[in-house]
């Protein structure tokens, strides 16, 4: 009777510690999905990065790198056939030929004479378009100035209650500023992408005030985007923060006689 009452109060107690959902063990096929989707994270980012700048090696870099080659006269001597068969010497004098041809036009003369070209192919009716967007694009590329992204802000857009992710331009300039004098002396134009192609977006002008300005850096920003939400930057409020360093200061540490005795740097090598 006692023997029935013992296992009885072992069951019990072992019923009342025991989980009352058993988790469900991970099986073979689920093991290897998993495993198989870790490597494919790790592995395609390095596998495209490789791809791209091997294609641009091989591709661009090597065709520029040949017609530069081709270009340079070549008088039979031993030192000119070196330099023909030499790797990534036409990408060189490629290089040195911009960075002369760039100091040339920031004088008078060079400015002529790049105003009179450029008046030559705007002239022509089909390449003036081509040289205007190529134009556009790379100047936009290249400046630097102070309308490039520098911050994140939420919006609300495209209406009230329902906020965006915006990267700050710059100040509004112009006949915008002029016409929207009554908005305020803080309005700023925001770009805002859309998801999941953020090559496109919409041009905002919205006052400062109206925005909340995000902590986040633009690249993190970006990666959000492109993850549609997926992929957040860690963040830790200012009374999380607070907390931390609360508990840190809370927890006693642990010192010795030999510690106090000879210092710091002691007592470190001798927890090692």
């Amino acid at each position: 009777m006692s023997d029935e009452k013992n296992n009885s109060n072992d069951d019990t107690s072992h019923s009342a510690h025991a989980p009352l959902i058993q988790p469900k063990r991970a099986g073979l096929w689920s093991g290897l999905r998993s495993s198989f989707l870790a490597g494919v994270v790790i592995a395609a980012p390095v596998g495209i990065t490789v791809a791209l700048v091997y294609w641009f090696v091989t591709g661009p870099m090597a065709k520029l790198d040949a017609f530069v080659k081709t270009t340079l006269p070549d008088g039979g001597s031993a030192i000119e056939t070196f330099l023909q068969v030499l790797p990534g010497f036409g990408i060189l004098i490629a290089f040195v030929a911009l960075v002369i041809l760039g100091a040339v036009t920031k004088n008078f003369v060079g400015r002529s004479i790049v105003s009179g070209w450029e008046r030559l192919f705007e002239s022509l009716p089909v390449v003036r378009n081509l040289f205007k967007f190529f134009k556009n694009v790379f100047e936009t590329a290249l400046q630097q100035s102070d309308r490039s992204f520098k911050e994140v802000a939420l919006i609300e857009y495209p209406r009230r209650g329902s906020w965006a992710m915006g990267f700050l331009v710059g100040e509004t300039k112009g006949e915008v500023a002029n016409i929207l004098d009554d908005q305020g002396a803080d309005l700023t134009a925001v770009f805002v992408p859309t998801v999941p192609n953020p090559t496109s977006g919409f041009l905002l002008f919205v006052p400062r005030e109206d925005m909340r300005i995000l902590s986040m850096s633009v690249e993190d920003a970006a990666k959000m985007i492109f993850s549609m939400g997926l992929v957040a930057p860690e963040f830790s409020s200012p009374e999380e923060a607070l907390r931390k360093l609360e508990k840190i200061s809370a927890t006693p540490q642990r010192t010795t006689l030999r510690s106090r005795l000879f210092g710091s740097k002691l007592s470190q090598n001798s927890t090692i």
